[in-house]
């Protein structure tokens, strides 16, 4: 397994993992759309702690999740953003990799990194490991997929969805 993506203060009262795809059209929405609310409202003042554990839904979704992972702890949900971000683009391109590598170097990660990155089997197969544990204990099987402190939340919900459940276990 890899280390944890950790968005926010790691003693923050209430965890949120999200189990998401680089290439989901749902996940970039959540990304772009409730997030910000969650982060403003909640990880940012201390409250919730987001692990993010990569799920890739086919080979081009695994090489963004390798790419991000490859930016390094410190740019990874920068990463993460720009990979959201231009999803159409590297997606559906007919060449993969070289849309890969342009995305990429827009979070300041050149070619010979990138290939580089792919290459990287143990990172392949701890990306491959976290997608199976999280469906092998939490039943992931779809993207987004949520537990919010304890609770499970299939697929790209409101903020209010959201705020419910953290205000309850907030309140606890």
């Amino acid at each position: 397994m890899l280390a944890e993506k950790v968005l926010g203060k790691a003693d923050a009262p209430v965890t949120m993992i999200e189990y998401a795809s680089l290439s989901c059209p749902h996940c970039r929405e959540f990304h772009e759309k409730t997030l910000p609310a969650i982060k403003e409202k909640y990880i940012d003042t201390g409250k919730v702690k987001l692990i993010f554990r990569d799920f890739p839904l086919g080979q081009r979704a695994l090489a963004a999740h390798m790419v991000a992972s490859c930016a390094g702890p410190v740019r990874y949900f920068a990463m993460l953003s720009i990979l959201f971000r231009d999803q159409a683009i590297w997606a559906q391109a007919p060449d993969g990799l070289t849309a890969i590598q342009a995305t990429a170097k827009k979070g300041g990660m050149s070619p010979s990194q990138v290939d580089s990155c792919l290459r990287n089997e143990d990172l392949l197969q701890g990306i491959q490991k976290t997608a199976e544990a999280g469906n092998k204990e939490h039943g992931v099987d779809s993207t987004p997929f949520f537990i919010v402190a304890g609770e499970k939340v299939s697929g790209a919900q409101d903020f209010k969805v959201f705020e419910e459940i953290i205000e309850r276990a907030l309140k606890k």
